[in-house]
């Protein structure tokens, strides 16, 4: 377990270095049963700026999407079974199972920690609800959505997954 905890955390600061200094990992992503391996290295590896937009100024105005701030072999992720490894944040739950959750590159987000940019999370959506894990790296297998999302006029992602399955937990 330490040792998984200790890759991913270097996996997040490299993909923070290759973001930092604009290197984007254009090559194919490994593929395992069919499912693309996209880890946040990957997703978080081009700066995304949201843009601005106001609902309540035009509210008959649509919304910027920033699809042209997504690399085009990104964008090219969308439709595709892919597996996806992080930090689970459970957004709703439905009798003690997590329904919509995050998967975050980081746990930086909770409590005293930053504000995560538009591509350090996922979106994930499972209907039939899965436990909840937290403080463990846990993969989510699925379909990969890539485009901007909005929820009351206001984006919410650019990454979203209708997953099928949890991974296993490993210790």
């Amino acid at each position: 377990m330490a040792r998984l905890l200790r890759t991913l955390t270097l996996g997040i600061a490299l993909a923070t270095v290759a973001t930092n200094l604009g290197w984007a990992d254009t090559s194919a992503p490994a593929a395992e049963n069919g499912y693309l391996k996209l880890g946040f290295d990957r997703l978080s590896s081009f700066k995304f700026v949201t843009p601005s937009y106001d609902p309540v100024a035009d509210a008959k105005a649509p919304p910027p999407t920033g699809d042209e701030q997504i690399p085009t072999t990104v964008r090219g992720w969308s439709g595709k079974k892919a597996i996806i490894t992080g930090f689970m944040l459970p957004t709703k739950l439905d009798n003690g199972k997590a329904t919509e959750f995050l998967i975050m590159a980081n746990q930086m987000a909770c409590c005293f920690g930053t504000v995560p940019n538009l591509n350090d999370w996922v979106v994930v959506r499972m209907p039939q609800g899965v436990p909840v894990v937290q403080d463990i790296p846990i993969s989510f297998y699925g379909t990969l959505k890539v485009g901007a999302m909005y929820e009351n006029g206001y984006m919410t992602g650019i990454y979203e997954m209708d997953a099928e399955k949890m991974g296993e937990i490993k210790d």
